[in-house]
């Protein structure tokens, strides 16, 4: 393992996703997926995120399609999070969750808004 290309990713990493979440997950790592907590903090989060090329934000809105298409919506909650981290608007996402509705089919965009909207509700203080 690289250390500075972890420790970098490990920095981007709760900066998009929190640092809590990255803490509570690293610390709940045994035997069995340690190596991949460290792999996926080193490259995924290092490599890719840490990379400047492209700012935080554009990385967001790339991954929001790409989970969605995937249809990974634990993933995708996580990262719809961290696009509102990231500065993603609410209208920037709505126009997000379209284009993801038209590219990737109605059935994702409907889980797509749901947890939208249930996110939405947390962070403005209401039950979902």
């Amino acid at each position: 393992m690289d250390k500075q290309r972890f420790e970098r990713g490990l920095a981007e990493r709760k900066a998009v996703l929190g640092a809590e979440y990255v803490e509570k997950t690293l610390q709940g790592a045994d035997d069995f997926n340690r190596e991949f907590q460290e792999v996926l903090t080193e490259y995924c989060w290092g490599v890719a995120w840490g990379d400047k090329t492209l700012d935080r934000k554009t990385r967001s809105i790339l991954n929001l399609g790409m989970i969605a298409a995937m249809n990974r919506m634990h993933e995708w909650e996580l990262h719809f999070r961290g696009a509102i981290t990231n500065g993603v608007t609410r209208d920037e996402l709505k126009a997000i969750l379209t284009q993801i509705t038209i590219y990737a089919g109605m059935p994702v965009g409907v889980e797509c808004f749901r947890i939208a909207r249930k996110v939405f509700a947390e962070l403005d203080g209401k039950k979902s």
